[in-house]
């Protein structure tokens, strides 16, 4: 099965779960809440089978299954530059690099959840000043995930003089230029966000990008 029909059965797999999520929650009748299960497990039977991974698994990654409305996740990703270098940290997890960022947290605002994460993660004090591209990860050539996400990206101003480091989930934190990239965490980042981060940069002007 080549790589472009695994993602369009991902893609529907992915759709037929949040049917039955949001079916589960809100259905009112035993018999539809018995139907929307099965369409559930049918669905994270498939995700399994794609991402090669147990089942138990896929309910590890979803713990609010069939507890409201689903939706997309929300990624937000924080672009700091120094001159011409730009701000990168190395996740513990794959021991690739990444633009600082993470899961958004519910009560605070996505840029107020970019400075935190660039804190926690490469030990920085950073305002968000721009919101430059809001990306849906299955569009763009991330590595595949049986979640979906929406991709906040922030030009973020450093507030003071300090050093990057790295943080409790974070092996490295420093600046790199454009041409010297470190290998990247692609499930988080792809070269493209870098690039496009360097555009908005050199003009702020641009209107924001969105799918």
């Amino acid at each position: 099965m080549s790589d472009d029909v695994n993602l369009q059965w991902l893609e529907r797999a992915r759709r037929l779960q949040a049917i039955a999520s949001t079916g589960l929650h809100f259905g009112e009748a035993d018999y539809d809440k018995e139907r929307y299960a099965e369409v559930g497990e049918i669905a994270a039977s498939m995700l399994s089978d794609l991402a090669s991974v147990p089942v138990e698994r896929i309910a590890q990654l979803m713990p609010d299954y069939g507890e409201g409305y689903a939706t997309p996740k929300i990624d937000v990703r924080g672009a700091v530059f120094r001159g011409d270098d730009i701000l990168l940290v190395q996740e513990r997890m794959d021991e690739l690099w990444t633009l600082p960022g993470g899961y958004a947290d519910v009560g605070l605002s996505a840029g107020a959840n970019t400075e935190k994460e660039i804190l926690e993660e490469a030990n920085l004090n950073v305002r968000s000043r721009m919101l430059f591209a809001v990306r849906h990860k299955s569009r763009h050539p991330y590595k595949p995930d049986i979640r979906d996400f929406y991709k906040f990206f922030f030009i973020c101003e450093q507030m003071d003089d300090a050093d990057p480091e790295p943080g409790h989930e974070t092996m490295a934190a420093q600046f790199f230029s454009r041409n010297e990239l470190p290998p990247l965490s692609e499930g988080r980042v792809i070269v493209e966000d870098i690039d496009l981060a360097f555009a908005y940069r050199d003009d702020p002007g641009r209107p924001t990008f969105f799918d």
